[in-house]
């Protein structure tokens, strides 16, 4: 089932999925591999929906980092994806208006009118000026609902999705509880971790659905205009629905936002979803604001599926939202914000190459992570190096495990300079410790 028309219907139905991974992906982490391939187990007295479900393990870190520092202990948290600014003071005070005015009540549950229109202003914008229909997206709680809903709406028993990998730690998990069954397409190392069509038709011919995710959480890698074009020809012609997680676009090293799927022509879009929203480039996280971008049945449907779960998001922070996405003295807090994670970018790169070289790692383009590998380090696990760096240098970052390939490690520079320098020190030391 891979059509909008019966995607709503996906939560009344019951059925079980098994996954054979490409053996390519042998070298990913070993549970999380299994549990890919349906043979996770299943705690007595709990839902077949949840068989496969894993806490977030990058909440996990963050939520390990906090309690150490209650404890009294010295511990730098380079594991969250969260950007350490203050909501830029626009629409935070549009925020507040809001509630002065009584806009607490239910909003629409597609979303309020000003906010799409301002969502669908801000996106023909960013792509050349072409048109986007306001009714064609659908605002959630936060990006991380739109891709839920999207992919109930989407997937269903029998699709398999194809994720490029290292990704995200909810793809896998929410295309699971679509009842569809994700296949992690592990990119190539010379590639910045991207995947091509090449390795897309040698590994899954058969798929459905892909989500792609430009530019990249943990990898920062992000997808040019030509690679872009040359996926979505691949699913044009295969009749395969897209999920364009971009979330991150504005957090762009090069010029401008980052290539997206709404840069190229109508013909490619007739089946892809774009995901965006204000959590990262606007430092909004906590205001849980999502919005999809799909064609109208589905975003029609998407509606009616949230009409049953959340029903619409949060009221005031959607005035919130639309004054980020349409003040354009806004896009200049966020410009210095690029600016400065930038800066850390640089910094980060320049004291890995100085201090530790010879280590692997991915020269981030965009968003605001490093990804470094450590099984050089005697065979290490990322894993491991994350759990040993917590416990004796009280460095917390994010293993590899938790993207699918537990050799490498994400380090988030989402943090304060200061921090980010320590944590450095600590972190050389660690390594250089392991080498000897």
């Amino acid at each position: 089932m891979a059509n909008a028309e019966c995607g709503v219907r996906n939560a009344e139905r019951i059925g079980r999925w098994s996954l054979a991974l490409p053996r390519a992906a042998s070298r990913f982490h070993p549970r999380r591999a299994a549990a890919l391939r349906g043979r996770a187990p299943v705690t007595p007295g709990l839902s077949v929906n949840l068989q496969h479900l894993e806490t977030s393990a990058t909440i996990a870190v963050s939520q390990e980092a906090k309690r150490r520092r209650a404890a009294g202990e010295d511990v730098i948290d380079l594991g969250a994806g969260e950007p350490d600014f203050a909501t830029p003071a626009i629409p935070a005070e549009a925020g507040l208006k809001a509630i002065r005015e009584g806009k607490t009540k239910y909003p629409a549950n597609e979303g309020i009118l000003e906010l799409r229109s301002a969502a669908a202003t801000h996106l023909s914008l960013s792509a050349g000026g072409r048109p986007v229909n306001a009714d064609h997206i659908v605002v959630s709680n936060g990006s991380k609902q739109s891709l839920f809903n999207a992919c109930f709406t989407v997937f269903g028993p029998g699709d398999v999705v194809a994720i490029p990998a290292p990704a995200w730690v909810s793809y896998p998990q929410i295309v699971h509880l679509a009842r569809a069954r994700p296949v992690l397409i592990p990119g190539a190392p010379e590639w910045g971790l991207k995947v091509s069509v090449r390795e897309l038709e040698r590994m899954l011919p058969a798929a459905t659905g892909l989500i792609l995710n430009s530019p990249c959480n943990p990898t920062g890698s992000v997808y040019t205009h030509g690679e872009l074009k040359a996926l979505a020809t691949w699913a044009k012609a295969r009749h395969i629905w897209v999920i364009a997680d971009e979330i991150y676009r504005r957090i762009h090293y090069g010029t401008g936002p980052a290539p997206s799927f709404l840069d190229l022509p109508d013909e490619f879009l007739e089946r892809v979803i774009v995901i965006y929203g204000v959590s990262k480039a606007y430092a909004m996280t906590g205001w849980r604001i999502g919005l999809a971008l799909a064609p109208a049945a589905v975003a029609k449907a998407m509606a009616a599926l949230q009409s049953h779960t959340t029903t619409g998001a949060n009221h005031p922070a959607q005035y919130a939202a639309a004054a980020a996405l349409s003040d354009p003295r806004v896009e200049e807090d966020v410009a210095r914000m690029v600016a400065e994670f930038r800066r850390r970018r640089d910094l980060v790169v320049a004291r890995f190459r100085q201090a530790v070289p010879g280590v692997e790692f991915v020269e981030p383009l965009g968003a605001f992570y490093f990804f470094f590998r450590v099984d050089s380090f005697g065979g290490i696990s990322g894993t491991e190096f994350c759990t040993r760096l917590v416990a004796e240098k009280g460095v917390a970052l994010v293993p590899g495990a938790a993207f699918g390939d537990d050799r490498w490690v994400r380090l988030s520079y989402a943090a304060a300079t200061a921090d980010i320098e320590r944590a450095l020190d600590r972190i050389v030391s660690f390594a250089k410790k392991l080498g000897d």
